[in-house]
């Protein structure tokens, strides 16, 4: 059986280092964006089964780039967790979104794998 793929979206370098150790030691397939307009791009044409979108991003943040996500056809569905230092966003630019759940920063290990196999249905 595939490994199901997740695209990780931060413009820091630490932060994608972090989740993507957590991620594949939970066994999945890390695929890293840099910014935004990276993301989207890599989510049109890799197709992961969930992105760890950052909120704040500076050529393009996290709720705009899920907005964008949304409104394609062929990454409408993917859920995304938004990921956000603390007091960073809210609940309604969250529900705006349409992101599917979120997680604040520091990441625990634990929050985090849990969230994503409850999305992915592991």
């Amino acid at each position: 059986m595939a490994r199901k793929r997740i695209l990780i979206v931060d413009d820091s370098a630490t932060s994608l280092l972090w989740q993507g150790m957590i991620l594949t030691q939970g066994k999945y397939e890390v695929l890293t964006a840099r910014g935004g307009r990276e993301g989207v791009d890599t989510a049109l044409v890799e197709r992961p089964d969930l992105v760890l979108m950052d909120v704040a991003m500076p050529d393009m943040g996290g709720y705009e780039a899920c907005r964008v996500l949304r409104t394609n056809h062929a990454t409408a569905a993917v859920p995304v967790i938004m990921v956000a230092t603390k007091g960073e966003g809210d609940a309604a630019e969250r529900r705006e979104s349409g992101c599917s759940d979120h997680i604040t920063k520091p990441i625990d290990k634990r929050e985090l794998l849990a969230k994503v196999r409850n999305l992915l249905g592991d």
